[in-house]
């Protein structure tokens, strides 16, 4: 009977040993062997590994991990107070570190990671005024964030991912006052803005009707000379004409005066019947009266 116990009790010590001398590791685990607190192997590769039955294998996840941390008050440059959800994203980046700084917890590492990620923002956000974080730009303070809080939890073994701010509210009382003052600041914006383009509309105005009055200034005078120019030349014209048929230029004189004058009707014209007007009606002969 003894003999046939020996095999199975070898069995049995075997299976035992083999099971306590291997372990696997996954796609998404990450894992360190320890033996007796201390560490001896890393960088274990997926798939199945041996290890000594007293040796004690711990994994990670090494996948993107997300804490998110809602209702956190934290005091702006002004002692306004900010009301601010978050969230961060991290993931193991050095298993060694990681365990010695958290013991392989997951929940103290969220702890730490959490305080150090609010450090971080309270220091962003006490830098600036409440209006300065308003009207900045998302992109810039989550970067202020993350870039503070990134070389902190370094120490951690951790590689943080991203901080992102999904809210930022503010206490009722201080909403209030804050709505007032904004409004008021952006009344001020606006009247300086519409003072501006007032004046700006009276310079613009004053210019244009300055320009117009001396284009019709020069129009004016251009006119005026093309006038006398034209009146030289037919003064010029004339005296050519009359230096060379006297009778005839009085002739034609004579008759625009008759077709200006006579004929016309409602009018009434007195002049003597010897005086030059009627000179070529009574004989239109040249060189007669």
């Amino acid at each position: 009977m003894p003999s046939k116990v020996a095999p199975i009790v070898a069995l049995v010590v075997a299976l035992i040993i083999a099971m306590t001398s291997l372990f696997t590791i996954t796609e998404a685990q990450v894992a360190i062997r320890t033996e007796f607190g201390a560490i001896l192997g890393l960088d274990y590769s997926p798939g199945l590994h041996w290890k000594w039955p007293w040796d004690q294998v711990v994994k990670f996840d090494r996948r993107i991990l997300s804490l998110s941390y809602t209702g956190e008050t934290f005091l702006t440059n002004d002692n306004r107070g900010l009301i601010v959800d978050f969230y961060v994203k991290w993931k193991v980046k050095d298993a060694s570190r990681y365990f010695q700084a958290t013991g392989g917890r997951e929940d103290l590492a969220g702890e730490r990671i959490a305080e150090i990620v609010k450090d971080g923002i309270k220091g962003v956000v006490a830098q600036r005024t409440l209006e300065e974080i308003v009207s900045a730009d998302r992109a810039a303070v989550t970067d202020d964030m993350i870039g503070q809080a990134g070389r902190n939890v370094s120490n951690l073994g951790i590689d943080l991912v991203d901080v992102r701010v999904q809210r930022i509210d503010l206490p009722d009382d201080v909403s209030t006052r804050v709505y007032e003052s904004m409004k008021q600041n952006f009344v001020k914006i606006a009247s300086k803005l519409r003072a501006e383009g007032q004046s700006a509309s009276v310079r613009i105005r004053a210019a244009a009707e300055r320009s117009r009055t001396e284009i019709l200034a020069n129009a004016e005078r251009d006119a005026l000379r093309v006038r006398g120019d034209g009146d030289a030349v037919a003064t010029q014209t004339y005296a050519k004409a009359y230096s060379k048929d006297p009778e005839f230029y009085a002739f034609y004189r004579s008759l625009q005066a008759y077709e200006r004058s006579l004929g016309k009707d409602g009018d009434l014209l007195v002049v003597t019947p010897d005086g030059e007007f009627f000179k070529y009606l009574k004989d239109p002969s040249p060189g007669k009266r």
